[in-house]
């Protein structure tokens, strides 16, 4: 059994999804309610999945001055949307560490040294793909692989799994497939891959999403439900002009 810790900000406007309003037709508010849909069918996936699922969160005194005067406390809004969309009430555990890489790496080494589990995997909130069956394809490939990782655009990564832990220093952030790669083999581990899955940062990365979801949608494939809802009620469609993609409403 793979432990799939997801890992989660709070949903507060201006701290999640900070980039996407800046070249989309997406305000600050709606980015919010985004991230929110996107992180319930992450949470949904890994739950329904073979595997544990764990909310790996970062606490208020983790996040930058101005988002931490929150109604409430960073676990209490994730422990309710958690309860909202699972029929029972998760782990949920505060994340460790400076800087993402750290954070992750934290979990991980957490999981696999402290807690001997079989295998450990971080996830992205922002990547609605990740459905039930792409989880267990990854935790069946981690019967074979140390390493399995899930490409996205930009050289970022999905998701990433592992049997036995990695040097995460610096790993986050920029070009981490190849890095996460790189450090896997140093440690003279195998690595293997999932196909490549959307995560959703900026405006392109949203266009992506929306197209891949409508044609889901119309070929009458599985779509993440919640991100789904949102497309449809943002009425947000893709259209192509002189040669680039571009995000429309209506």
């Amino acid at each position: 059994m793979t432990t799939i810790a997801v890992l989660a900000d709070p949903p507060r406007e201006g701290l999640v999804l900070s980039r996407l309003p800046e070249r989309s037709p997406v305000s600050v508010p709606e980015a919010t309610d985004l991230y929110v849909a996107m992180l319930a069918d992450a949470l949904v996936a890994a739950d329904r999945s073979g595997g544990e699922l764990l909310v790996n969160y970062r606490p208020d005194d983790l996040l930058p001055g101005r988002f931490r005067e929150g109604e409430r406390s960073a676990e209490e809004e994730l422990r309710e949307l958690a309860e909202r969309v699972l029929d029972e009430e998760p782990r949920m555990e505060v994340q460790v560490g400076s800087t993402p890489s750290a954070r992750a790496g934290n979990t991980i080494g957490h999981l696999l040294d402290r807690e001997e589990v079989a295998s450990a995997a971080v996830v992205r909130p922002n990547a609605p793909f990740l459905l039930r069956a792409t989880l267990d394809s990854a935790a069946m490939k981690l019967r074979r692989s140390e390493v399995v990782l899930a490409p996205s655009s930009g050289g970022r990564i999905a998701f990433a799994g592992f049997r036995e832990p990695i040097d995460f220093e610096d790993a986050l952030g920029t070009n981490e497939l190849e890095t996460l790669t790189g450090r896997g083999l140093a440690a003279g581990l195998e690595v293997d891959f999932l196909p490549m899955l959307p995560t959703v940062e900026t405006g392109s990365d949203l266009a992506t999403l929306v197209s891949m979801v409508r044609a889901h949608a119309d070929a009458e494939r599985i779509v993440p439900a919640y991100t789904s809802a949102w497309i449809e009620e943002s009425g947000l469609s893709v259209a192509g002009e002189e040669g680039e993609v571009r995000l429309v409403r209506g």
